[in-house]
């Protein structure tokens, strides 16, 4: 029988108290599971870009980090598979060495089976150190850490196979029983919220200092100067975005940064990722689908979505700006757990009242990735999580419809090159005032 991720982690969120570690850390594993149980042990080792992984590698490497940063800090414990070390290391260049990304998708051994094996191991051993209170304060700051990098690795295995089934001339659905969105008023026009210039305070205190998580590249709490400006309430829409194109925006060099240039130049860009030649349907994980005018337009790079805001006469906000707004809004959304996994159109709050800051897409900002001021990585080996990513990327806030429910906050920052287009990312228009 087949357990859906969001069944499960509603289950867990229903509860009339909070989980314990042990309830999370299996509701969370489980979730992995439910996502990779459609999948064959083909589609489990298939790699269709050099940034993305197979379904089979996020398993064990979720894995491989519970029992390195976790089981490894038990006296006495030996790696469970120490050939496997090197395989499903990611970037840890202090621990040792990591197979080429890139070359992830040749590793069809180990199996699918002995990957599930492992699995189940690591969960045992994880289970018995929790019921015999053997994690001190840094191993149980690893487990929770840990819990939050599975969660990260879900929406991957998503956006990477869903690139992967796309990539097959067949074209399959990851499934075919995935829902239709409901109807919804049409999304209408956007409207525009302006915010005077202010003092805000930005970010997360820092963790594990402080009790409630958040990753190290959110941290420390600051103050910011954010420039009078306004936001758009709802993300950009397939409509919008499809007349972005009709008015020849692909072929406009003026509205593009010249790496965006080349790129559409080279790899001949016309449409979002996923669109067909006509504009009338985009392939999702539940297969063809028609496109929706009215749901926000998703799997952009950051030079598409910079361009197309600019052909507009706006930008793209700045993180600042939109963690502001943001920090007075619930993080609710169309998340992972709805089990629709692809944006949907939602109709109009009212009084100027943005909508879909959380979920369905990842809004690219105009930000890029670096540190706050004061900025400090997480001790040892977890420093490498972040903060040596602080080059060349570009920050994305929100969360998307692949994302987990509970995982992402208003300080949350996400980043990807400015060529990504894989991910669920789309934007929000924003303007001086």
């Amino acid at each position: 029988m087949q357990i859906s991720s969001a069944a499960l982690l509603k289950a867990s969120s229903a509860a009339t108290t909070p989980p314990t570690l042990a309830e999370r850390y299996r509701a969370v594993r489980q979730a992995s599971l439910a996502l990779a149980a459609p999948l064959s042990a083909e589609d489990a080792m298939l790699q269709s870009l050099p940034d993305a992984s197979p379904a089979k590698w996020h398993l064990a490497h979720t894995s491989w980090f519970f029992e390195h940063f976790v089981l490894g800090t038990q006296p006495g414990h030996q790696p469970l598979q120490p050939d496997w070390q090197v395989l499903f290391n990611s970037y840890y260049q202090s621990i040792g060495p990591a197979h080429a990304r890139a070359q992830r998708g040749l590793l069809s051994r180990p199996t699918l089976a002995q990957v599930l094996e492992y699995r189940a191991q690591v969960d045992q051993r994880i289970g018995d150190c929790l019921r015999a209170g053997h994690l001190d304060a840094v191993a149980r700051q690893h487990l929770l850490l840990g819990l939050q990098h599975e969660q990260q690795h879900q929406e991957l295995l998503l956006t990477d196979l869903k690139h992967a089934l796309w990539s097959n001339p067949l074209q399959p659905a990851y499934r075919d029983d995935l829902p239709l969105p409901t109807p919804t008023p049409a999304a209408g026009a956007a409207v525009w919220i302006e915010h005077p210039e202010r003092i805000v305070e930005i970010g997360a205190p820092a963790w594990p200092a402080h009790a409630r998580f958040a990753y190290d590249n959110e941290s420390p709490r600051h103050r910011v100067l954010v420039p009078a400006h306004a936001l758009a309430d709802r993300p950009l829409s397939n409509a919008e975005f499809r007349a972005f194109i009709d008015d020849g925006g692909y072929r406009d060099p003026l509205l593009w940064m010249s790496e965006g240039w080349a790129r559409v130049q080279a790899e001949c860009w016309s449409h979002p990722l996923y669109w067909d030649p006509a504009l009338e349907r985009e392939y999702t994980l539940g297969g063809w689908r028609a496109l929706d005018p009215d749901a926000p337009v998703c799997h952009l790079s950051w030079f598409e979505a910079d361009a197309c805001a600019r052909w507009a006469g706006a930008r793209l906000p700045g993180e600042f700006e939109w963690e502001a707004t943001a920090a007075a809004c619930p993080a609710a959304g169309n998340f992972a757990d709805a089990g629709l996994l692809h944006p949907v159109a939602q109709p109009s709050l009212g009084a100027g009242a943005p909508r879909q800051l959380f979920g369905d897409v990842w809004e690219w900002t105009a930000s890029a990735y670096g540190a706050y001021p004061g900025f400090r990585p997480l001790a040892g080996s977890a420093a490498e999580y972040n903060g040596k990513f602080m080059c060349g990327q570009y920050v994305l806030r929100g969360g998307s419809c692949a994302t987990p429910a509970g995982h992402v906050r208003a300080s949350y920052r996400n980043f990807f090159p400015p060529a990504a287009r894989w991910q669920f990312s789309g934007l929000r228009l924003a303007r001086d005032l």
